[in-house]
């Protein structure tokens, strides 16, 4: 579906009474699942978005995370389940009566029309009058940057500029939700970082406005979302706020997905509900936190790398004992990598006052809030 299809959407809901941006936009994923021709894609589903909030959704290619977002957009027909939207069932209502925005990665503006034009397209469409028009267009563009640039055509502007565009064109007509499909994929590194920042600014100018985003970029998702979820084989693996999500994964796939960890094979030695509790690793006890766990159960214990220091931070830091295998000068960083009982470990630090030789055995510095005993 055609980023101009989109806006034709948003627009029609004017004449068909869906309310415009408000506190009721949250998204609620009952049971939700998806076949194509018989082979089930996305498994049942069950998933809470609150109104403001935004969801970064994450995962590899053909995990899931598209399907439920069109599913959402009402461009996919559930197997099962519902879509609430506001506390109002949108299972089976067409796209332009679900107060939608959204924004795909091709842009897909109207090459003969102005800047000012195409993000005016879905309002004339409604047709509000011309100076409401007019009002919305100068906020829309002035909330993404681009009020400089409102006379030009899209062929005069850089990649970064007409995604800028488009979703200016999203936020036009006030949807209640707006949803992103990899919106950045197609621009370079640092016009991504640039635009990350840009959505997050926009958000917080329009704190009621819920966001759904899917992306594939794991930085994208740590710095705009408040909540994430990651996806695996049509399934939700994980779900959580951003950071609590990042410290403490519940398994090896949302670990290693969600940036660089340290997996080393670990028994806890109590049982323990969620919390933290004694866990023997590398011949050393140490305490981390836990979901939750019997003793003796084997699990994996995960420290990301830069949580690792060679001095103890506080009378509660744990210890391991490594010998150093590697040292790579990166600037600022230094990337270490050490042989722990026989399982490798890296650590990343930005100021070491003496930078240590390969074959140094060394203590290896931890807090209990930054490791977490995690399933295999």
């Amino acid at each position: 579906m055609s980023s101009m299809m989109l806006v034709k959407n948003s627009a029609a809901r004017a004449s068909t009474g869906t309310p415009a941006l408000q506190n009721g936009s949250g998204i609620i994923l009952e049971s939700l699942s998806v076949a194509y021709h018989g082979t089930t894609v996305l498994k049942p589903l069950n998933l809470r978005i609150e109104p403001g909030e935004v969801l970064a959704l994450i995962g590899p290619s053909g995990s899931g995370k598209t399907t439920v977002l069109r599913s959402v957009a009402g461009f996919v027909t559930p197997a099962s389940g519902r879509i609430l939207i506001g506390g109002s069932d949108m299972t089976q209502l067409p796209p332009y009566r679900r107060g939608l925005g959204m924004v795909v990665q091709n842009y897909a503006l109207f090459p003969h029309m102005r800047v000012e034009d195409n993000v005016a397209f879905g309002l004339r469409a409604q047709k509000q009058p011309a100076a409401l028009i007019r009002s919305r267009v100068d906020q829309a563009l002035a909330s993404v940057g681009m009020s400089d640039y409102a006379a030009r055509y899209p062929h005069q502007l850089s990649g970064g500029q007409q995604q800028r565009v488009a979703i200016a064109r999203a936020i036009a007509v006030q949807p209640r939700v707006l949803l992103l499909d990899e919106p950045l994929s197609a621009l370079d590194a640092q016009i991504r970082h640039n635009m990350v920042e840009e959505i997050a600014r926009l958000h917080a100018s329009l704190p009621e406005l819920t966001i759904l985003y899917v992306t594939h970029d794991q930085t994208e998702a740590l710095t705009l979302a408040d909540k994430i979820g990651i996806m695996k084989d049509g399934q939700l693996i994980a779900h959580g706020e951003t950071r609590s999500l990042y410290r403490h994964p519940p398994n090896r796939f949302a670990a290693e997905f969600l940036g660089r960890a340290n997996l080393l094979p670990a028994t806890a030695l109590e049982n323990s509900p969620q919390g933290y509790t004694t866990v023997s690793c590398a011949g050393n006890v140490v305490t981390a936190w836990t979901h939750g766990v019997e003793r003796g159960y084997h699990k994996l214990l995960c420290i990301r790398p830069q949580h690792l220091s060679l001095a103890p931070a506080s009378e509660r830091s744990n210890r391991l004992y490594g010998t150093l295998q590697q040292v790579h000068w990166q600037g600022e960083l230094t990337h270490l990598t050490f042989d722990v009982g026989g399982a490798p470990l890296r650590m990343v630090a930005t100021r070491l006052h003496a930078v240590p030789r390969p074959g140094d055995s060394l203590a290896l510095w931890f807090e209990p809030d930054d490791a977490v005993l995690i399933e295999e």
